[in-house]
């Protein structure tokens, strides 16, 4: 069984080194978030972690939830549910929430190293409470007063649970397809009646009640996505006055059989004529239901790093015991019949590969969940905007690379063990297949590539690339007399100066060729992410250098940027060129040809 052990010295230096984050938090003015708060919540979220869910990982994975057809009842994993009551009474759930609503008010960057460890330890319990933060802000932000005081407390103190329900068996990623209807009642709530699935934590035993957002279509909307309205549909009926009445019209039809994540109940919900209440206005419910999605797939992006962070841990103890074959360059140890493979070129690449994009993916995912405090709590509104402007840029890239990433780095860490890792003994096996479901749920790598381009490139003329640009540019700027990292602003530059000449080429070729953008979609955020990561990883030397650490820590962090720098980075120049090549190559072939 695979092992976890919170990084805590890098998530500190992540957070506080490299980020200044104490610094920030007391600049928007959460006063709360102090250092020994800080370093109380690391220590904290570690012991739980490790303790209470890395042991059920494992467990979870072998039984998996189960479904009473009669009830439509769903009982999860042993432990899982005890785990979920320390969670509640270790008062978690509502660390970065509102403190008007219950919650600790803490800034949501000072919540994200709880949110990897929690993802390292056990992704599937970690998918039960995943979607109540996204409910809440969307209820935050687009529900009625009363709304806010009848649902939130409950989910922030984790006495409820939250779903976000879009997808349909016809529809996925075009919600404008979808069936789901809702009709006006006299009491001025809705009837909603459809099928959902592939909803996440839709049925489950840990809590009363599960509150679950769902997008459906008024008898005269609109046709296509102009015409979606967002409604909270609560398992329990709940009064305005909070009171909770008897069942609700949805039931858990049937469990997915899934690749991974056994422990994570993905439910079919079957929606009868349930009482639901319109959130926002009528039609205009893709505002509210993108706040729950953009805060998941950030949250989503963390599940890749902690699920390659554990993959990268076990590897390596695993690299260090494990002997065979000799050194190319002689014995290492030779007072041991053979050297342990950490010793070999092959294993070391593996190694550094998933070190370095861990590392650097640290500090971009923490980043990006700074950026969302920024862009709330800011105290100059040039400073909120363009906050906002990175973030938007940035949440696709944190979402799509993160998790990419996350399977590379898993299958690394498989590979290492060799046939040992194939089988289930290790838990290596687990986590690979954990990791592929993160490139896909909350949208895929490809819709997170195209929402890049075509979105937050293209049609918002890419105000989140040219403060990244930005900040690279000024970022070389500074340290161009710096010899000890010449090394690293160089090439820095001239990939920042190519990802300026590959955006013009993008738009160009598109004004003729409506193909191009999604021909390039995919490349061009892989090549956004390389250069991104390379950005960090220079701030991160920079970091290093000038802290307390020892010297071994420098160490690690100047040898493993120049890993990425000449092993990593140059995977920049097969995107680009992929890039360059245009639409033809990919739309050429007839569809009836395929076979040929």
């Amino acid at each position: 069984m695979s092992q976890y052990k919170a990084p805590l010295s890098d998530m500190r230096f992540a957070l506080f080194d490299v980020l200044g984050a104490e610094t920030e938090f007391a600049r928007m003015g959460f006063s709360d978030a102090t250092r020994d708060v800080l370093d109380a919540v690391l220590e904290e979220g570690a012991r739980f972690t490790e303790t209470v869910l890395a042991p059920l990982n494992a467990v979870g994975d072998r039984a998996g939830c189960t479904l009473d057809r009669t009830t439509g009842a769903v009982t999860t994993p042993p432990g899982f549910k005890q785990a979920y009551a320390q969670y509640v009474e270790g008062g978690w759930s509502g660390l970065t929430a509102p403190a008007e609503f219950g919650g600790q008010g803490l800034p949501h960057a000072a919540g994200v190293p709880l949110k990897e460890m929690i993802d390292a330890a056990n992704l599937a319990w970690g998918n039960f409470p995943l979607l109540s933060h996204g409910a809440t802000e969307a209820l935050i932000q687009h529900g009625e007063d009363w709304q806010r005081e009848v649902f939130l407390q409950p989910l922030i103190e984790g006495r409820w649970t939250g779903t976000m329900c879009l997808t349909e068996p016809h529809c996925g990623t075009d919600l404008g397809l979808l069936r789901t209807r809702a009709e006006l009642q006299a009491d001025g709530s809705y009837a909603i009646s459809g099928t959902k699935i592939f909803i996440t934590a839709g049925e489950h035993d840990f809590t009363e009640n599960i509150v679950h957002l769902v997008l459906a279509r008024l008898p005269d909307a609109p046709s296509g996505s102009k015409g979606i309205s967002l409604f909270v549909v609560p398992k329990i009926r709940v009064g305005r006055d909070g009171a909770l009445g008897d069942a609700n019209g949805v039931r858990c039809g049937s469990l997915e059989h899934k690749m991974g994540i056994h422990g994570s109940a993905t439910c079919v919900l079957n929606f009868d004529s349930a009482q639901g209440w319109l959130v926002g206005q009528p039609n205009k419910g893709l505002a509210g239901m993108f706040t729950m999605m953009n805060t998941a797939r950030l949250a989503v992006g963390l599940q890749g790093l902690g699920l390659s962070d554990r993959a990268y841990q076990n590897a390596l103890a695993y690299s260090r015991d494990r002997l065979q074959m000799r050194a190319l360059s002689g014995p290492k140890q030779p007072e041991k019949p053979a050297d342990p493979i950490i010793v070999h070129p092959d294993v070391r690449r593996m190694l550094l590969t998933c070190k370095s994009l861990i590392e650097g993916g640290r500090v971009m995912g923490y980043h990006a969940a700074l950026l969302v405090d920024l862009a709330h709590h800011a105290q100059d509104d040039v400073e909120r905007e363009r906050a906002d402007a990175l973030l938007g840029f940035m949440t696709p890239i944190v979402k799509a690379c993160l998790t990419e990433w996350g399977v590379e780095c898993t299958y690394h860490a498989l590979q290492c063990y060799g046939g040992h890792g194939y089988i289930a003994e290790h838990g290596m096996e687990q986590l690979a297949r954990d990791a592929r479901i993160t490139t896909l749920y909350e949208g895929t790598t490809g819709i997170q590539a195209l929402d890049l381009l075509g979105r937050k490139v293209m049609q918002q003329r890419g105000a989140g690339l040219k403060v990244m640009l930005g900040m690279i540019e000024q970022l070389c700027v500074e340290q161009a007399g710096n010899d000890a990292v010449a090394g690293f602003v160089a090439p820095l530059r001239h990939c920042a100066s190519e990802w300026q000449r590959l955006t013009r080429l993008v738009g160009e070729q598109a004004a003729t060729d409506p193909e191009q953008i999604g021909a390039a979609a995919y490349d061009y955020l892989m090549f956004s992410g390389y250069v991104c990561l390379a950005y960090w990883w220079l701030r991160s030397v920079l970091a290093s250098e000038a802290s307390d650490r020892a010297h071994r820590f420098k160490a690690g962090k100047r040898e493993t940027a120049q890993f990425y720098f000449a092993r990593i980075l140059p995977r920049t120049l097969a995107h680009a060129a992929a890039i360059e090549s245009g639409s033809s190559t990919l739309m050429a072939l007839e569809a009836d040809a395929f076979d040929a």
